[in-house]
């Protein structure tokens, strides 16, 4: 980096955070190694999709892993932060597969093995966006280590994690109805169907009977599957089948008769009461035939076309066979009715497609025994939900979780390890490839051609990172991580997971702390898609803003799970703040260039130099609080409100007159202040704005390294003076409102004023007294007169009252009162006119029926303001009056 003090006028982030970035790496800042002399800190990143590019939820999710990364690394922790990828096994398919169809091929026509290696050269391309685009954010993770889910070292913890859990009789395989997409070819877990409300319809239909009479009508919303019934259920105290119960009726089209059973899962209240029942395509239809003993028959195969049982429907796709069933029933007069129907099916999360429940044989694991060890680990306070809320969501899900089915009908991923004989029957699982059947010796065997769903290995991460199965120095230095941050919508796909394997595998918990976050929503508090054209791109906003100022927009809207609504005007603050910090610094390494340091203990402070070191150790006490309670956002507010309101207003204007005035001592010792208070504002403001306070770092202080690896300072508590920031205040309140007067009369900010002050008491008068200069200086004061009350109040004056002390502001030389008065009440007879079209339309039924309610609620809040204007600008009159007279 430059060791040039100099600083450009205006920080310009896309010139500098690329080469700020590469210094970093350069200088190994990152780097984080076993060191028994200090306590570790570790994180693992939430690894991204390998070929996905980065959204606002990344951009959320590392900038608060950074600053958390950044913050403790310079509180000497010894940080590391594991970054890398997940290879994501549908989602990577998917993409692959859409690449082939443009290119009018199938991964059959390819075939796995060239199919495989396609996607690996995929991968590869990818790899160098996702990394770059962490890198735009300024991620501090130590590259080093980066892992991928599906390298030759996480690839050996998956396997010894199946094989260690077949063997203990927690993997099985069995047949169990599951989710199917027949998009995507593959079994998918509860948690990878997502539900969505959408308009459907329920259709009616008369299932007679065998001897003409009327029979039952049932309702359905997939009349398709009909095909495949083999009972109608009942509930047994209905009394309107109470004489149908142990007859039969005909099953329309397939002309197949089946019973009528009794069942006390049967809701009475929906449809007709009657429940068609298809035990190979609903997973209460199969608890329902399993419990009368009747046959299950698939009609909608693995493509989502019909069986060869549906007879004359076979090979239609599951929708064509849909319309055709119910042309056909209406023809023969058994269709009822149709009445529209909202319901929520299952969908397929990475594709949209409408899964299938099928039997299918999968490979699944007991979570019982597992989910007990996850429990245990809350329950003993070894792993700690932020905010504590979610404990309950995470312990209702586990106390009634279902078995994890773990194989996926895919070619990217890991393979399953088992090998299956052809000459005896019996399966082996193994640590490395076999050559022979573990049970007869036979040569004939083949591997199960699925893999494992990709959150199998992601369960592993924290630990396998790390270099588990092997028990490396890292695993026992850097396991347990610390914290996880992730939003909450993954708690059940993965943070559960972690818990539960790292509790099994490695008898300790993954991390003891979880820190929940909520999602990115646009302004409106819509969840941000592509579908709805609402999504954000975070590379877009770092083009136009820069990261830091992303980053701290996000950092001030990080609250304990709740979730995020982003909105341009914060990107705007933002940047806004960076350029506050980038010109006060820049005056301050400008004023430090003949500075003599001295020892602020032994030199006489003035009142705002008080005032400013006990504000100063008041804002790092806070933070500090708010951070290591992970109040971010409370956090960031306290650095912004006090470098804004309070260093740049207040204290630099303040002591501009003493850097510019001939007493050396006051001079020096201000200049001492400035360089501790920039030094320790930098170090505050950088996990949350890396580049810039690196930038100006090196500008500040260039032979002292990154500031990465400074200190983070602390609160000095002997610098803490209620009675002066008592006293400041005062002054500063009876300053803005010396200004305020100022600005409603429209005063040029260059003209100087007279100005009277009575002060309640003789202390209050002293203080102000004492501190006229200071007064004169901020508010272009020229004379400042000051007395005690009762005092007579000059008459050409207009006045404000703050704390007691009464402000007169004289008018003689500073304006025409008649003139300005005319001006006023123009400006009050534009305003009425303004309020008087607001309240019409607020009046005006059409507007408030057929608006959008923002809409609504922004023209109140516009009548609302028309309304604080008038009071104000009719008060004005009033005092101009008074002084007429």
């Amino acid at each position: 980096m430059s060791e040039a003090t100099e600083m450009e006028k205006a920080y310009d982030p896309q010139k500098v955070e690329g080469k700020i970035y590469q210094y970093w790496l350069d200088s190994g800042v990152f780097d984080a190694e076993i060191n028994p002399d200090k306590q570790p800190y570790c994180i693992v990143i939430p690894p991204p999709n390998v070929t996905g590019v980065l959204h606002m939820g990344h951009a959320l999710d590392e900038t608060i892993q950074d600053l958390l990364i950044r913050w403790y690394r310079m509180r000497g922790f010894e940080a590391l932060w594991v970054p890398g990828t997940d290879h994501a096994g549908i989602a990577t398919q998917n993409v692959v597969e859409a690449q082939l169809a443009e290119e009018g091929l199938t991964r059959d026509d390819l075939g796995r093995e060239n199919f495989v290696a396609r996607v690996w050269e995929v991968k590869e391309e990818h790899h160098g966006t996702i990394t770059a685009q962490l890198q735009r954010i300024g991620v501090s993770v130590d590259w080093r280590r980066e892992r991928f889910t599906l390298d030759e070292g996480l690839s050996r913890a998956v396997r010894e994690a199946f094989v260690t859990l077949y063997e203990q009789g927690l993997i099985y395989r069995g047949a169990r109805m599951i989710n199917w997409c027949p998009r995507c070819g593959t079994g998918l877990s509860d948690l990878e169907v997502q539900r969505e409300e959408t308009q459907g319809h329920l259709w009616y239909i008369r299932y007679p009977e065998p001897d003409g009479g009327p029979g039952v009508v049932v309702a359905t919303t997939r009349p398709e599957t009909m095909l495949g019934d083999t009972a109608v259920a009942v509930h047994p105290h209905d009394e309107r089948y109470a004489d149908m119960i142990g007859k039969t009726v005909i099953l329309p089209l397939m002309e197949r008769e089946i019973p009528i059973v009794p069942d006390d899962y049967i809701d009475m209240e929906f449809g007709t009461g009657a429940l068609k029942v298809t035990p190979a395509h609903d997973p209460n239809d199969l608890e329902i035939a399993q419990r009368h003993d009747l046959p299950s028959i698939l009609v909608i195969g693995l493509t989502g076309k019909m069986t060869e049982e549906t007879g004359p429907y076979a090979g239609l796709d599951r929708y064509d066979c849909r319309e055709k069933v119910v042309a056909d029933l209406a023809q023969l007069g058994l269709l009822e009715r149709i009445e529209d129907y909202v319901h929520t099916p299952g969908q397929c999360q990475r594709c949209d497609t409408v899964v299938e429940p099928l039997v299918s044989t999968q490979w699944f694991v007991k979570m019982a025994p597992l989910a007990a060890k996850g429990l245990a680990a809350v329950d003993s306070r070894k792993v700690s939900f932020i905010p504590e809320r979610w404990t309950k969501v995470y312990r209702d899900w586990l106390e009634s979780i279902e078995d994890w089915c773990i194989s996926r009908q895919l070619w990217w991923g890991h393979s399953i390890p088992v090998w299956y004989c052809d000459d005896c029957g019996e399966q082996t699982c193994a640590r490395s490839d076999p050559t022979r059947c573990a049970h007869c010796g036979s040569e004939k065997i083949r591997q199960d051609p699925d893999v494992l769903d990709t959150w199998f290995s992601s369960a592993l991460w924290p630990f396998s990172t790390l270099g588990w199965p092997d028990e490396t120095a890292e695993l026992d230095y850097f396991y347990p991580t610390s914290v996880l941050v992730t939003g909450y919508d993954i708690i059940y796909f993965w943070v559960a997971r972690m818990i539960m394997m790292g509790m099994h595998l490695v008898g300790r918990e993954p991390f003891g702390e979880v820190f929940l976050h909520g999602l990115v929503r646009d302004e409106h508090g819509q969840k941000m898609s592509k579908s709805r054209g609402n999504a954000v791109d975070p590379i877009g906003l770092m083009d136009e803003y820069g990261a830091d100022a992303m980053r701290f927009a996000l950092a001030q809207l990080i609250t304990h799970g709740q979730d995020v609504t982003y909105a341009p005007d914060r990107l705007v603050g933002a940047r806004n703040f960076g350029n506050k910090l980038w010109n006060a610094s820049r005056f301050v390494i400008m004023n430090l260039t003949d500075a003599a340091p001295v020892d602020l203990d032994t030199v006489e402070l003035s009142l705002a130099d008080r005032w400013i070191l006990s504000r100063h150790s008041r804002m790092l006490a806070q933070v500090d609080r708010q951070l290591a309670g992970y109040n971010l956002a409370q956090a960031a507010d306290a650095i912004y409100e006090y470098v804004w309101s309070e260093f740049c207003d207040w204290y630099v204007e303040v002591a501009k007159t003493d850097l510019y005035g001939d007493d050396a001592a006051r001079k020096a010792t201000v200049q001492t202040i400035l360089r501790k208070l920039l030094s320790e504002i930098l170090r505050a403001i950088h996990p949350f704005m890396p580049f810039i306070t690196e930038d100006i770092w090196q500008r500040f202080a260039p032979d002292e390294g990154s500031i990465s690896r400074q200190q983070y300072p602390q609160a000095e508590e002997t610098w803490r003076d209620e009675e002066v920031e008592a006293q400041m205040g005062l002054l500063q309140a009876v300053t803005t409102e010396i200004r305020t007067l100022r600005a409603e009369l429209k005063i040029n900010p260059g003209q100087p004023v007279t100005v009277s002050i009575i002060a309640p008491d003789e202390a209050a008068t002293s203080l102000v007294a004492s501190q006229r200069q200071a007064v004169c200086s901020l508010a272009a004061v020229e004379q400042l007169d000051v007395a005690t009350a009762p005092a007579d109040a000059p008459s050409d004056a207009i006045s404000a009252v703050t704390g007691g002390v009464q402000v007169y502001l004289h008018l003689a030389g500073a304006i025409d009162v008649e003139k300005e008065a005319a001006r006023i009440q123009k400006e009050i007879a534009e305003i009425e006119q303004d309020r008087l079209r607001s309240k019409d339309k607020l009046q005006n039924p059409d507007f408030l029926n057929r608006a959008p309610a923002a809409v609504v609620n922004k023209e109140r809040a516009k009548l609302a303001g028309f309304d604080q204007d008038l009071e104000k600008l009719r008060a004005q009159v009033k005092r101009l009056s008074s002084i007429s007279r």
